[in-house]
């Protein structure tokens, strides 16, 4: 497995995709951001007339981005995970129910026209694939020597990819990164929210299935262990929602003000806080959860003073602004 690497314009800095060679040919794994270094990126280290697959462990666009543009070169099947198939082609939809979201935490008309702005001017979004396959409709993987673990959280709809003694992990697993969850619509109803807390403590099963594996990480060169990278993420969780807390009782809106007074005043950036505030929101309403799957695979006593700071009795409510 070979670690192609390539800086991005977004806060996250460099991302990694990989190659590696099985028995039908050549095989990639993401493929970093659409910009022109990118693409440069691509066509020295990959022959693309002898790309046969291209997987994608989730659709965001440092992933994801160039997916077109390899499809136009090649003859590749691209795979991607089911919900980001509908994601992509719900786009609309998907948008129209982010502004119901964040309208119903108490933010109006104008933050979301001001959102959809700076979606655009960031370039969030790329653009549907030309042709696409779905990973978990497909009986071919097993053929190819590559098997999946579904392990949602960051997304809801990432996948870790399994091939020999490597883990291909997109953004599950990152040294000293917290990937926040982004506040989303149920890609499989569309009504309400997709529930990001929930689905990372089932997640985090998966993840401990890893151990022994060689972890090949979306951003930075490495990981320092499955388990130590689990309760970085874990260990930030908590350190956070320590610090909601005290304000839990109040509207979202509110908690924003009270914890940035203001300072936070891009909309994207703004977003991806709301985003996590609601992540944190969730494990204050169920703590219980998170303690029964760190449990299971072995972690919880390394975490329990920091796990029962946020489990007092009572909080003092903060006086109104």
């Amino acid at each position: 497995m070979q670690q192609h690497t390539v800086h991005t314009p977004y806060m996250v800095g460099e991302v990694h995709y990989y190659s590696t060679e099985l028995d039908c040919g050549l095989v990639l794994f993401d493929t970093g951001p659409p910009t022109a270094e990118g693409e440069a990126s691509l066509l020295a280290e990959i022959d693309l007339k002898r790309l046969k697959y291209l997987f994608i462990t989730h659709c965001h666009i440092d992933h994801y981005g160039l997916a077109n543009y390899i499809l136009q070169r090649s003859d590749a099947e691209l795979f991607i995970p089911r919900r980001d198939a509908i994601k992509l082609q719900r786009h609309k939809e998907r948008l129209k129910q982010i502004d119901e979201l964040l309208d119903g935490y108490g933010f109006g008309d104008d933050f979301t026209l001001q959102l959809k702005e700076s979606f655009e001017q960031n370039k969030v979004f790329a653009d549907s694939p030309e042709r696409l396959r779905i990973v978990e409709e497909s009986d071919e993987l097993p053929e190819l020597g590559i098997s999946y673990l579904p392990c949602p959280g960051h997304s809801q709809s990432d996948l870790v990819y399994l091939v020999g003694e490597y883990a291909v992990t997109g953004d599950t697993l990152l040294r000293n990164i917290f990937q926040a969850p982004l506040l989303d619509a149920d890609f499989d109803s569309f009504e309400g929210r997709f529930r990001n807390y929930d689905t990372y403590c089932n997640s985090l099963l998966n993840l401990a299935q890893l151990r022994g594996r060689l972890i090949m990480p979306g951003h930075r060169q490495y990981i320092d262990g499955v388990d130590e990278t689990i309760l970085f993420y874990v260990k930030t969780l908590l350190e956070r929602a320590v610090q909601v807390l005290p304000f839990r009782s109040l509207p979202l809106n509110k908690i924003i003000e009270y914890l940035f007074k203001g300072r936070l005043t891009e909309p994207f950036y703004l977003y991806l806080k709301i985003s996590e505030i609601v992540f944190m929101l969730d494990f204050l309403d169920n703590p219980p959860l998170l303690r029964a799957s760190l449990e299971q695979i072995g972690l919880f006593d390394r975490i329990r003073a920091l796990y029962e700071r946020c489990c007092p009795a009572k909080s003092p409510l903060p006086p109104l602004l």
